[in-house]
């Protein structure tokens, strides 16, 4: 990406209304656009994030026998009137719509209900299970609260899978495949370290559940941690997990931390309610199991932000950044005729690359360089040049160094 072909520009400023740090740092470099509180559209710079993200999910997914797909935004109220989830009472971030002939219809929070009411038409027999798909999907929720960036979004991407069953011993041992995918998952997102799976409350899914909390200071939870067992319980739930574990309270240490995954087991709940059964060896109909499994992509994406941001900007773990290099041409036109080959040799070499080659001064293209937090930068100048050198430095440490072109590509390959 050439950035003078680039239409979203820099800001010194967010939006005076915004108050967190993930959506003025992604809104200040030109990766996301606000809308409104809880609303952001994504530019070509902060799609790249999303789909490196996105892509993370879906090898693990498919590595434990997913079947990606796309369900609708539009949901009918009678689905999800089988399990009482379309009250208000029981669920109440519905966003509802109707059709022009009055036909009330909600607009997705959630997929669980339409899911069943689909695989009901393909799962007959016990042969037919298990069954495992998953989607990336525009959730809509209407949250009460709004200021936490894209760490809580009332439009945000999310990507949920869901599983059905004909045992619950099958479904238990999906259930600890996926929590090591996830765990998988952050590693890969560069937070593992920091990440726990949490028990905690089902909310309006089940009584119980277990969350994927990552410690950060800007998240909205409190957990308490059992560093020696490696437990982790969510505050909503302390008393009753601390019973059922056979814990002190006073073992725990409180850490407060923001929910990047959650899963669910519903055992036959769902079946039962809605009628959605198989037939077992003998022929007799029987209620399938369910289990929910969720990653907030967009969220993920506003929290790496608030662990590793520093005072000069974003900064990007290699495998979410929009790029690995950004490359800064300073000097004449031998040092831009430089750089425009070096650009074409590593993108060539599949090494995404974006290039500041606006008519700036170079202090405008180091502070954006930092600002927009790609991991490495790459400098081509007339000084360095005469020695056959380019400056090379990571974003997360700061110091630079002086790389012949074979040095270069040894770094960056």
């Amino acid at each position: 990406m050439r950035l003078s072909q680039n239409f979203t520009k820099t800001l010194k400023d967010a939006p005076a209304d915004e108050v967190s740090k993930n959506a003025q740092l992604l809104i200040r470099a030109g990766y996301v656009y606000k809308v409104m509180a809880g609303v952001y559209a994504y530019t070509p710079l902060g799609l790249r994030v999303l789909e490196n993200i996105k892509q993370i999910v879906r090898e693990e997914m498919n590595a434990v026998g997913g079947q990606e797909l796309i369900m609708t935004n539009l949901q009918r109220k009678e689905t999800w009137e089988t399990t009482t989830r379309w009250s208000e009472d029981v669920v109440d971030i519905w966003f509802k719509t109707k059709l022009q002939d009055g036909t009330e219809l909600g607009l997705a929070w959630s997929h669980e209900e339409p899911i069943m009411e689909m695989m009901q038409q393909y799962v007959k027999s016990y042969k037919d299970l298990p069954a495992k798909v998953y989607q990336f999907q525009t959730k809509l929720r209407n949250e009460l609260r709004a200021k936490s960036g894209i760490m809580r979004g009332r439009e945000f991407v999310m990507k949920d899978m869901y599983s059905l069953h004909a045992t619950a011993e099958d479904l238990d041992a999906f259930y600890n495949a996926v929590i090591d995918a996830y765990k998988r998952c952050y590693d890969r997102f560069g937070i593992g370290d920091d990440t726990y799976v949490t028990f905690a409350s089902g909310g309006a899914f089940t009584k119980f559940s277990h969350e994927f909390q990552t410690v950060c200071d800007a998240g909205e939870d409190v957990i308490y941690l059992h560093r020696e067992k490696n437990i982790a319980i969510n505050e909503e739930v302390i008393d009753d997990a601390i019973a059922e574990l056979g814990i002190s309270r006073e073992e725990l240490e409180p850490v407060k931390t923001a929910e990047v995954g959650n899963i669910f087991n519903f055992g036959t709940e769902k079946g039962e309610q809605m009628g959605v059964t198989f037939a077992d060896a003998e022929g007799k109909p029987r209620p399938v199991y369910l289990g929910s499994y969720g990653i907030g992509i967009t969220r993920v994406m506003g929290v790496v932000v608030e662990k590793f941001a520093d005072d000069k900007g974003l900064v990007w773990p290699v495998n979410l950044a929009p790029a690995k290099v950004y490359l800064v041409q300073i000097g004449s036109d031998n040092s831009r005729a430089k750089a425009d080959e070096l650009y074409d040799e590593l993108m060539g070499k599949g090494i995404e690359v974006i290039y500041d080659d606006r008519d700036e001064r170079p202090g405008a293209k180091f502070a954006d360089a930092e600002l927009m937090g790609i991991p490495f930068r790459v400098t081509v100048s007339d000084r360095n040049l005469s020695e056959n050198k380019y400056e090379f430095s990571a974003r997360d440490r700061g110091e630079s160094e002086l790389l012949t072109h074979e040095e270069l590509l040894g770094k960056l390959n």
